[in-house]
C-alpha cells in the first residue's frame, strides 16, 4: 500500500499574538499622524519657516524608503520579533528625542534653524530603524496564518494603520500639558510604543523563522542584468500615477494645519484641535473607500484609477476655494476619499502587470514610491506662503492630469478588468500609512 504523508499542522496564529503585533503596527501608525497633525502648531510656535517644517519628514522618508528592503532581509536572517524590537525602540527613541527637542524651541534654547537640524535629525532615527518592523510584523502573520485565511488576517492587520491614523490625531490635542506644551504628545506616543515593547519582548511568541526563509538569495550567474523595476514599461506608468497621486495627498496632508491655522486666526495651541477634528474625517472617508466602495462595488483597477483622481481633484478644489473652516474639512474628506480609491489603483494595477514571481520587486518599487515623494511637500508649501489656494490649485490640476493619463496610457488604459482583490486594498492601507503619511 502506497505510504501516506503525515499531514500538515494548521496554521493558526493565536489571538493574542495577533493582538500583540496589531499594537505594534496601532502604536507606530497613532504617533506618526498624532506628529503631522500638531507640526503645523509646533513650527509656527517655534518659528521654524513653514517650508521646513515640512522638510521634517523629507529625510526620514528617504531613509525609510532605502532601509526597507534591508530590514526585510534582516528579518529572514535574524527573525520577527528581534527586528519588531529593534522597529520600535527606533519610533521610541525618536519620538522621545523629537520631543527633547522640542521643548528646547519653545523654551527658546536655541535659534530655531538650529532646533530644526536638531528635529530631522532625530526624526531620521524613525525612517532609520523605524523601517524594521513593518516587514518583519507581515511576515510574523504571513508564517502562521494558512493560505486561504491570510488574506482575511493581513486585511485585518491594515485595520491597525487605519484605526491609528483616526486615533492619533484625537488623542494629540489631550497630550498638550501644561509643562511640556505641544511637546507632550511627542513624550506620550514614545511612552506607548515603550509600553508596546515591553510587550513584544515579554509576551510575543518567539518561534524559529523557516528554514526556507533563512536561506540567503542565490545570486543571478551570468546572463542578463535584471532591470530595475522602475524602468520597466509595464510597470513604470503606475509608478509615475502612483508617485503624482502620493505627492498630492502627502502636500495636502502636510499643509491642513497650516490652512486651518490661518482661516481661523487662532494660536497654533487653539488651533490644534480643530485640526485633528479635519484628520479625523479625512482618516474616516478613506477608511470608507478602502473597506467599503471597494468591495460594495467591486471596482477595477482601472475604475479606480480614473475616479480615484476625479474625486480628488473635486476635494482639492473645494479646499482651495473654502470661505470656512467646515468647507476646508468637507473638501478635505472629498480629497481624502478620492486617494483611497487612486492608491488600491495603481497598486493593484502595477501588481497585475508583472509575473507571481516579480511581484516582491514591484511591491518594493510602489513602496519607494511612496517614501520619496514626500520630498516634494516642501514646494508646495512655498507656493502657500505666496498663494494660500496654491497647492491645492496645483494639487488639482496636476489630478487632472493623472486622470487624462489614466484614459490615454495604454498600461493604464488596459489595466486588469478585474474587481481589485482585498490583498490589493490591504497593501494600499499599509503602504499609505507606512509612507505616505508617515516617516
Amino acid at each position: 500500500m502506497p505510504r501516506r504523508s503525515a499531514p500538515q499542522p494548521e496554521l493558526t496564529l493565536p489571538k493574542g499574538s495577533f493582538a500583540i503585533i496589531f499594537g505594534v503596527s496601532l502604536a507606530t501608525a497613532m504617533g506618526n499622524t498624532g506628529l503631522i497633525s500638531v507640526l503645523p502648531a509646533i513650527g509656527r510656535s517655534i518659528g521654524i519657516p513653514d517650508e521646513m517644517v515640512v522638510a521634517i519628514f523629507s529625510l526620514s522618508a528617504l531613509l525609510w524608503a532605502f532601509s526597507s528592503p534591508w530590514w526585510a532581509r534582516a528579518s529572514d536572517r535574524y527573525g520577527r520579533k528581534p527586528l519588531m524590537i529593534v522597529g520600535l525602540s527606533g519610533f521610541m527613541v525618536s519620538m522621545a528625542l523629537c520631543g527633547v527637542v522640542v521643548s528646547a524651541g519653545l523654551r527658546h534654547l536655541a535659534a530655531p534653524v538650529v532646533i530644526f537640524v536638531l528635529f530631522l535629525l532625530a526624526r531620521a532615527l524613525f525612517g532609520l530603524f523605524g523601517a524594521a518592523s513593518n516587514p518583519a510584523t507581515q511576515a510574523y502573520l504571513a508564517e502562521r496564518t494558512a493560505p486561504e485565511k491570510r488574506t482575511q488576517a493581513m486585511a485585518s492587520l491594515a485595520g491597525a494603520f487605519g484605526l491609528g491614523t483616526v486615533i492619533g490625531p484625537f488623542l494629540a490635542p489631550l497630550f498638550i500639558l501644561p509643562i511640556v506644551g505641544l511637546a507632550g504628545p511627542l513624550f506620550s506616543f514614545s511612552l506607548i510604543a515603550l509600553a508596546m515593547l515591553v510587550v513584544v519582548w515579554r509576551m510575543l511568541p518567539d518561534t524559529p523563522v523557516p528554514e526556507e526563509a533563512r536561506r540567503p538569495r542565490r545570486p543571478v550567474v551570468g546572463g542578463p542584468r535584471e532591470k530595475p523595476m522602475w524602468r520597466d514599461p509595464r510597470v513604470t506608468p503606475f509608478l509615475i500615477y502612483g508617485f503624482v497621486v502620493a505627492s498630492c495627498q502627502t502636500a495636502q496632508a502636510q499643509t491642513l494645519g497650516f490652512l486651518i491655522i490661518d482661516k481661523l486666526q487662532f494660536s497654533p495651541a487653539q488651533a490644534q484641535g480643530f485640526i485633528a477634528i479635519a484628520m479625523m474625517f479625512g482618516a474616516v472617508a478613506g477608511l470608507l473607500a478602502q473597506w467599503g466602495i471597494i468591495r460594495m462595488f467591486e471596482m477595477t483597477p482601472r475604475q479606480l484609477l480614473r475616479w480615484g483622481v476625479a474625486v480628488a481633484a473635486l476635494g482639492n478644489l473645494v479646499v482651495a476655494l473654502s470661505p470656512d473652516y467646515w468647507t476646508v474639512v468637507a473638501g478635505y474628506a472629498v480629497s481624502s476619499l478620492g486617494f483611497g480609491l487612486a492608491r488600491p489603483g495603481f497598486t493593484a494595477g502595477a501588481s497585475l502587470a508583472v509575473s507571481m514571481g516579480e511581484q516582491a520587486r514591484a511591491a518594493g518599487a510602489i513602496a519607494a514610491v511612496n517614501g520619496i515623494n514626500v520630498v516634494l511637500a516642501p514646494l508646495f508649501m512655498s507656493l502657500y506662503r505666496y498663494m494660500e489656494a496654491g497647492p491645492f490649485l496645483l494639487s488639482m490640476v496636476l489630478l487632472i492630469g493623472m486622470g487624462i493619463y489614466a484614459f490615454t496610457n495604454p498600461q493604464l488604459r488596459n489595466a486588469e478588468p478585474e474587481p481589485v482583490s482585498r490583498e490589493a486594498a490591504t497593501m494600499a492601507t499599509i503602504e499609505k500609512s507606512d509612507e505616505g503619511g508617515a516617516p
